[in-house]
């Protein structure tokens, strides 16, 4: 039986939200060379922002270097890496960005091949037959809690702590991201989102919302349009990637 290939489109909306006067959140995509990434940035005054956007410019440089048409798991690792050092040693040249990292959810697709790395609370979710399901685990503290029982999902949606990272890009010299591979299928939808979506609305809102037959620019709006209506208090960014026969 042939195997089936795949190729993929993408569409990406960002937004401020309703409570931020600025937006420290980035993404950028290059359907050519398979990769896209979302990043949410931290730190004071206009640190996160720089963060954010240094990640992605560095990820993005360094994937169009590639050797490879798509970048190999190795290459992926090398340009987190260097990311992650590109933003430590802004921080570490000036006291003003002391601190400042970004989360960071990358998809790697070539052909039916994906991969997903990630630091943060930036998701990556697959829907699939009109399910959706989470591929990444959150480094968060309160659902690092959740996982090992030690706090419901109730106590981790009320408590003070669940702003607190447990891993971000650029805070140490080092991080290690998560990798989790998996194999496409023609109709999955991919989801790349900051946590300015997933604070606001519900897994079962955002599967109902992408089981629209809508173009993916139009999906990521009315993403986007529902965490504004449920509060928007922070900024918002989806970037869907769709595999298609």
């Amino acid at each position: 039986m042939a195997t089936v290939l795949v190729h993929y489109t993408a569409a990406a909306v960002s937004d401020q939200g309703r409570k931020r006067s600025s937006n420290e959140d980035s993404y950028g995509f290059s359907v050519e060379h398979g990769v896209y990434v979302v990043c949410d940035g931290m730190g004071g005054a206009a640190a996160g922002e720089i963060a954010s956007s240094l990640a992605v410019d560095e990820i993005m440089r360094l994937v169009a270097g590639s050797r490879a048409a798509t970048p190999t798991r190795a290459e992926m690792e090398s340009a987190i890496a260097a990311a992650n050092y590109a933003i430590f040693s802004r921080a570490q040249r000036n006291h003003k960005l002391s601190g400042m990292g970004t989360t960071m959810v990358v998809l790697v697709a070539e052909e039916r091949r994906v991969s997903v790395f990630n630091i943060g609370d930036s998701r990556c979710y697959r829907l699939r037959d009109r399910r959706l399901e989470q591929l990444t685990l959150d480094h968060s503290l309160v659902e690092e809690q959740v996982r090992l029982g030690r706090m419901t999902e109730a106590e981790a949606l009320r408590s003070p702590l669940r702003n607190v990272i447990t891993r971000a890009l650029g805070t140490q010299k080092e991080v290690t991201p998560d990798v989790f591979e998996l194999e496409a299928e023609p109709g999955d939808l991919f989801l790349l989102c900051s946590d300015g979506l997933t604070r606001e609305i519900s897994d079962s809102l955002i599967e109902s919302l992408l089981a629209l037959d809508l173009p993916l620019e139009e999906l990521c709006e009315r993403l986007v349009g529902a965490a504004n209506k449920a509060g928007g208090h922070d900024n918002i960014t989806t970037l869907l990637v769709r595999a298609e026969g």
